[in-house]
């Protein structure tokens, strides 16, 4: 139930990975030019030597986690104003009282409104998913247990296996319906597969978690430990048939179409033809199996594994998954294992917080109208759209100077180039939400009944999708989420309007600043379309290879020294990045980066150098401000999920990672051969 995401990481690159809180703000430089903060630097430092501390010492030293976060960023400030933005227009219309329920606005209004009552959500318990929890329950046989499993499909639990919808990979024109791993309760397959002494630990948290949980639902405390161990056996066989997260990041590994009636012979155990017929899609012939060895591989859990194991991983995944939207004792629960174990948190943030970020993801266009309304001036698009289009022309005499890549490669990179899609701000055509029944407590609403339908609502659109032309208007993010991404199966890039301010972007800083913020992000999302996933689509976003042999290898030559150089990088004792799993964010950023300073250097030609500013020429100022927006400090057991779980470097390494295989710092900021930071020539990465 309730695994509601605004879009894949497998479709869609997106340039952070979480929300931030605030930095510290400017006091001390009053009159300095706008955009850095020479307060936060630590000018002692010898930026030859140690840039990221010359960029951002004295903020690393006097800024320290809050209490609730579990990593804290340069970044977090716009996140929090933003908040805090919608937050007043939430509570101020509650307070006016001036909202119409059946409206999508009022509808997100009503959602938030109802999920901020603890009193009431307190009261309820357990009770919004006991029938749900029954009917799991109540399974008393293989066949029952399919049932459950056809009949439960729209909450989204995922127990065993996942369904969704998107573009064909090999049509991106018409959506087609993709099967997939099923739901796991720690974070990833590693977890599962390892057995290190720290992965051992977090299992046997992660048990105690389970216990923890089943016993505040009812079991007896024996019970639910013997119960823990089988749910997590029935886990950990479930992670050990799914691909590595390396060999997920390969679309061509992921791109299966089969029959249906090949899909059934996959896993006789289970009716797949009763499935489909059951959630509408009998008459569809072909669907995408992601990891056709996975699905092949519960035929052998249905058959061997017990049922009270199968019945108790199932009502498991129930549960957890609707955790955050039940009483405190079962959000605590929820709270101090994905938190505070995983994550080293403290405390939990404000609960106005919690539920805004899952109102934003739930219901977020309906949201967003509000913010748009409020907050985001015309004059912000326009700005952004000059900026795009003086990087994607930039982009371009890029491709067109690369001396490893052929002419015939080049034209279908310029062809893809041409083709990129730009959204800014907002959707053109809204999200419509007349359809998502949202009730307040007088209508014996509750926030996880909100979100039971908020799923069945997600899941109906799903489903009619299947077989339908792509909309190609339609945004994955919300406006008032602080982010950026490429799709690559759309090949978009997209800018929500929360995006559109400092630190990204400030029309009263120097074109310097403005170009390594917002310039360096819109760097990123195109560089997306030429990363070693993004690449292997087409200008319609095909999965088509569009290269010639000669032309990949060359490009796989140059990737492998950025992985080499990434995996270099040890954040912790021990602890070191995966450059080949981090790879496509960290060419998005070298080659973002790049695409941004040449594009300073014309916004220089045209307009003239406005010379130094706080005595930094306008190329040191750049490389400053890139170094300032991924400033960055990590609780150790964040940092280790962090390097486990997520295609992005640790921000400190992105803030030098790139910049390090660029002449134009060498020369800002005389870079010698003595220097930590330097790499010569034979090992500096050039892509894009």
């Amino acid at each position: 139930m309730i695994r509601i995401t605004a879009y894949s990481l497998a479709a869609a690159c997106a340039l952070f990975f979480t929300a931030c809180q605030p930095s510290s703000p400017d006091t001390e430089n009053q009159g300095s030019p706008p955009g850095l903060d020479l307060s936060l630097m630590d000018t002692t430092a010898d930026p030859a030597m140690d840039f990221y501390r010359f960029a951002n010492g004295r903020w690393l030293g006097q800024v320290e986690i809050p209490s609730d976060e579990d990593s804290w960023g340069a970044f977090d400030e716009l996140g929090e104003k933003t908040s805090e933005k919608v937050r007043t227009i939430l509570e101020s219309t509650i307070e006016a009282g001036n909202y119409d329920p059946a409206t999508d606005q009022g509808k997100a209004v009503l959602f938030y409104q109802t999920a901020m009552d603890t009193a009431h959500i307190d009261e309820l318990g357990l009770k919004p998913i006991e029938a749900e929890l029954r009917k799991a329950e109540a399974i008393s046989s293989l066949k029952e247990l399919e049932a459950y499993l056809i009949e439960s499909a729209p909450l989204q639990a995922n127990a065993f296996f996942s369904f969704t919808a998107a573009p064909d990979r090999n049509n991106s024109a018409v959506n087609a319906g993709f099967l997939n791993e099923g739901a796991l309760g720690l974070p990833g397959r590693e977890y599962y597969v390892k057995d290190d002494e720290e992965t051992l630990r977090l299992q046997g948290e992660y048990k105690a978690f389970v216990s923890r949980v089943l016993q505040l639902a009812g079991a007896e405390e024996q019970a639910a430990q013997r119960e823990a161990e089988a749910i997590f056996q029935v886990e950990k066989r479930l992670a050990e048939a799914q691909l590595t997260k390396i060999q997920k990041r390969n679309p061509l590994l992921m791109n299966n179409p089969r029959a249906q009636a090949d899909i059934a012979a996959m896993t006789p155990s289970f009716d797949w033809k009763a499935y489909f017929q059951a959630i509408g899609l009998g008459a569809v012939d072909t669907f995408i199996v992601m990891q056709p060895a996975y699905i092949e591989s519960l035929e052998n859990t249905l058959s061997e594994e017990p049922l009270d194991k199968l019945k108790a991983y199932t009502r498991w995944t129930l549960l957890n998954s609707a955790l955050a939207y039940l009483s405190s004792d079962f959000e605590q629960a929820n709270f101090d294992f994905y938190k505070g174990v995983l994550g080293g948190v403290e405390e939990m943030s404000p609960r106005w917080e919690r539920v805004l970020n899952t109102t934003n993801f739930s219901i977020g266009e309906a949201l967003g109208k509000l913010y748009v309304d409020a907050y985001f001036p015309p004059e912000a698009k326009a700005v952004a759209e000059e900026l795009v289009g003086n990087l994607k022309a930039a982009y371009g005499e890029r491709i067109k100077k690369l001396d490893w890549m052929s002419d015939s490669t080049k034209e279908k990179a310029l062809e893809k180039l041409s083709n990129l899609r730009v959204k800014i701000g907002y959707p053109d055509e809204w999200k419509d939400y007349s359809k998502l029944e949202v009730r307040g407590k007088e209508d014996g609403g509750s926030y996880a009944a909100n979100m039971m339908n908020v799923s069945r609502w997600a899941w109906q659109r799903k489903v009619e999708k299947v077989g339908q032309p792509v909309d190609k208007g339609e945004w994955f993010l919300p406006p008032q989420v602080v982010n950026a991404y490429y799709h690559p199966l759309y090949n978009e890039i997209v800018f929500p309007a929360a995006i559109l301010q400092p630190p990204y972007y400030n029309y009263q800083a120097d074109p310097a600043v403005n170009y390594g913020g917002i310039g360096a992000v819109i760097g990123h999302e195109i560089s997306h379309g030429f990363d070693d996933q993004g690449s292997r689509y087409d200008a319609r976003g095909n999965l088509r290879n569009w290269w010639t042999e000669e032309d990949r290898s060359r490009f796989e030559s140059r990737t492998k020294l950025l992985v080499e150089q990434f995996n270099a990088y040890e954040p912790l004792p021990g602890l070191f990045v995966n450059g080949e799993f981090t790879l496509g964010e960290n060419i998005g950023d070298l080659g973002g980066l790049n695409v941004a300073f040449d594009g300073l250097q014309k916004h220089l030609e045209e307009h003239g150098d406005p010379g130094l500013a706080d005595g930094f020429t306008q190329n040191q100022r750049f490389f400053l401000s890139w170094a300032t927006v991924w400033r960055s400090k990590y609780r150790d057991e964040a940092m280790k999920k962090q390097v486990k779980t997520n295609v992005h470097a640790p921000g400190m390494y992105r803030a030098i990672g790139p910049i390090v295989n660029m002449p134009a710092f060498y020369e800002a900021f005389n870079v010698g051969k003595d220097s930590p930071l330097y790499r010569a020539d034979s090992i500096r990465v050039m892509i894009w």
